[in-house]
């Protein structure tokens, strides 16, 4: 499914619009391959460089078959260095999936995460669609009975799109897994909110908000006691990992020239 990617932050973002990434997602449903889209956005990318050491996390990311910026932020601090990164986020392609796969009415999608009532708002939302779900218990990332319990269902329902809920970087992790099992078909999406969204279980910043890259203090005011820490304390962070990686992608050209100097 990759494309022409752009390094940034230590991920390689493919350079797809949104239209071209579900062609690309059907595609590989038509082929009867495995493969898996995530989504980093500023939470991701400051839990990944806090997680650097942890080669599950790293390959989990590196191996996915699509890297989608879901930042205005990213999107914001690529171009301050001279890079055009494509926005496509979680919260616009789960939508614009779910309604051409409803008006199809042929699809089976599969929910990782989520409860009985995400799973009926969907049903009635999306009639259209074939549903099942499979709801894991906390602590994915560090229990390998239940990553083995989510491998197995997704291998057997062989649904069309996996829909993964359970945050990261566990939802990646766990796709990573079946991967590498090599027994599943279909598409996996690690989508977070998204699905909550698009029940209406939750409210999206308007898109006003979203334009002027506020979304995140919409999100925080109506959700402050379990984000304040990932806006107010982790997000901040980004800042920081941008400038160390424009001081590590400088540096080359810099020794670069001076070695051009010294043999003048």
């Amino acid at each position: 499914m990759a494309g022409q990617r752009v390094e940034f932050l230590g991920f390689h973002f493919d350079c797809f619009n949104q239209s071209q990434v579900i062609e690309a997602l059907e595609m590989t449903v038509r082929q009867e391959q495995f493969g898996y889209v995530v989504t980093p956005n500023v939470d991701h990318v400051v839990a990944r460089h806090r997680d650097s050491g942890d080669a599950a996390v790293a390959d989990a990311y590196a191996n996915a078959n699509l890297t989608l910026c879901d930042s205005r932020v990213l999107q914001l601090l690529a171009r301050w260095s001279g890079l055009q990164l494509p926005l496509v986020t979680g919260s616009d392609l789960t939508p614009a999936l779910l309604r051409k796969l409803d008006e199809g009415g042929t699809a089976r999608v599969a929910v990782i995460g989520g409860d009985a009532a995400l799973l009926a708002a969907l049903r009635q939302r999306y009639r259209g669609i074939a549903w099942v779900q499979h709801v894991p218990p906390m602590g994915v990332r560090r229990d390998p009975v239940a990553r083995s319990a989510i491998a197995e269902f997704v291998e057997k329902e062989r649904a069309d799109f996996v829909l993964f809920a359970i945050g990261a970087p566990q939802s990646e992790i766990v796709c990573a897994v079946i991967a590498e099992r090599n027994r599943a078909r279909g598409v996996a999406l690690c989508i977070g909110a998204s699905l909550e969204f698009v029940t209406g279980m939750k409210r999206r910043a308007p898109k006003l908000l979203q334009t002027v890259r506020l979304e995140w203090l919409f999100r925080l005011a109506a959700e402050p006691r379990r984000l304040w820490r990932r806006y107010l304390v982790e997000g901040p962070k980004i800042l920081s990992i941008w400038l160390k990686w424009r001081l590590n992608r400088s540096r080359p050209a810099a020794l670069s020239a001076s070695s051009r100097r010294g043999s003048a």
